[in-house]
């Protein structure tokens, strides 16, 4: 029922489904509101009866492994949480809508009521003017004249028009009470659906600083099991350091023993050219699942988790190098093939497995890509160091492809393994005496 005027009464223009009857406007239906605010106290309830938190765990592993395991659950479980706030915000801000709405309709019925009833009252004011006009004509009339031919039906119609005025009153007096009573019922209804509105926004709003609570929460956890996992990682690299290096002095202390040994019972030769033939190369990353090829800089970044093995025979340099990223810079000398006596790297997110002076091949797993922030960068190094060739010769200025970078990824082609990928122009040029590929 649209509450529009009709000829002949007064009334307020609320509807009796609760909302204003003006032409264009849609009223809100009792019932739409109310399937509106069960689904949104719906969604709240659904979102506050999950867990908003099960980090209560704590991050301290007794491994990296552990700590890398859990870093990662945080930081899924935080985003799970964000996901579900931000459902939270949209359906507050539905029920926001919905109570402004209300409100709004409200304020424009009352508005509309009161406009009634001030032309009510006018025209309750000019009818009344007009009965006493007609009264007072009626008195001062001559009492004869009543009784004239000319006068016969004077007072018979002025009754008749009195009583016209009369009822116009009584009717205008019933319209208006109508449209009171259809106006307090329609704001009765509108303020029970603002009642649920309301409810439902303190609801929502409860659940919201919950998720909100728990992922701030999360992220304090996050970043204190980050800090554990660093911890751990900066021990675990010193540790293999301080190993690499008494590995180191015990190799030279064995060579020394072993050359002095070799002196006192062989007499000096002359030295014999080597007839050794070049070695094979075999893909270092043959084994990594979810190989992922990326940019190519100083070398070629990789991503994936698996085994990394040696590309050819070779002496192990280092393993360790605090300028990387992880900590790990694993370095080894090729004694064999086109590359003889140049040197390799393998850095980043790897657990060694190797030791500084051990020999390796094409067999020899060198250490474990595990799935780290940062992937792995292998390339040319310039020694054990931790510095590439590419930086050695200039090439590198923080993010573009070099020379070096280049050599090294069609290297890894010819091998089967898939190429990075170029950025930009490519920086330098190889030196002339470099092996091809």
């Amino acid at each position: 029922m649209s509450g529009r005027r009709r000829p002949g009464r007064s009334g307020a223009r609320f509807s009796c489904a609760g909302g204003l009857g003006r032409r264009g406007d849609r009223p809100l239906a009792p019932r739409r509101v109310t399937r509106i605010l069960a689904l949104l106290v719906a969604g709240a309830g659904a979102a506050a009866a999950v867990p908003l938190s099960t980090a209560a765990a704590t991050t301290h592993g007794p491994t990296i492994g552990s700590a890398r395991a859990a870093t990662h659950r945080l930081a899924q479980q935080i985003v799970a949480e964000g996901l579900r706030t931000q459902s939270l915000v949209v359906r507050y801000d539905q029920a926001a809508a919905l109570m402004a709405q209300i409100d709004s309709q409200l304020r424009a019925g009352r508005t509309q009521l009161a406009s009634d009833v001030r032309a009510q009252s006018r025209a309750r004011v000019r009818m009344r003017s007009l009965a006493v006009d007609a009264y007072v004509s009626a008195a001062s009339a001559d009492t004869a004249s009543f009784t004239s031919g000319a006068n016969a039906t004077t007072l018979p119609s002025r009754e008749v028009y009195l009583g016209i005025v009369s009822g116009s009153l009584t009717s205008a007096a019933t319209g208006l009470k109508d449209a009171q009573h259809r106006t307090t019922v329609a704001e009765a209804t509108l303020a029970s659906l603002r009642s649920r509105t309301a409810a439902t926004l303190r609801t929502l709003s409860s659940a919201r600083a919950a998720a909100e609570s728990a992922t701030a929460t999360d992220q304090a956890l996050l970043r204190h099991a980050n800090k554990s996992l660093l911890a751990l990682v900066a021990s675990a690299n010193a540790k293999r350091a301080r190993a690499n290096e008494a590995a180191a002095e015990a190799a030279l202390a064995r060579a020394a023993q072993q050359a002095t040994q070799h002196a006192a019972v062989t007499p000096p030769v002359a030295p014999v050219p080597s007839a050794a033939t070049p070695g094979s190369y075999a893909d270092p990353l043959r084994a990594i699942s979810g190989l992922s090829a990326e940019r190519i800089d100083m070398g070629v970044d990789y991503s994936g988790v698996g085994p990394i093995y040696a590309v050819g025979d070779g002496v192990v340099l280092s393993t360790y190098n605090g300028g990387w990223p992880g900590g790990t810079f694993i370095a080894y000398r090729l004694t064999d093939g086109p590359a003889a006596g140049l040197v390799m790297y393998a850095a980043e997110d790897i657990t060694p497995t190797v030791q500084v002076g051990q020999s390796v091949s094409a067999s020899t797993v060198i250490g474990q890509l595990y799935a780290g922030p940062d992937g792995i960068e292998t390339g040319w190094a310039a020694a054990g160091d931790g510095e590439t060739m590419a930086a050695a010769y200039g090439q590198f200025a923080g993010w573009n492809t070099t020379a070096f970078g280049i050599n090294y990824s069609q290297m890894l082609t010819s091998l089967g393994a898939p190429g990075g990928i170029v950025q930009g122009g490519t920086a330098g040029t190889m030196p002339a005496s470099w092996p091809q590929w």
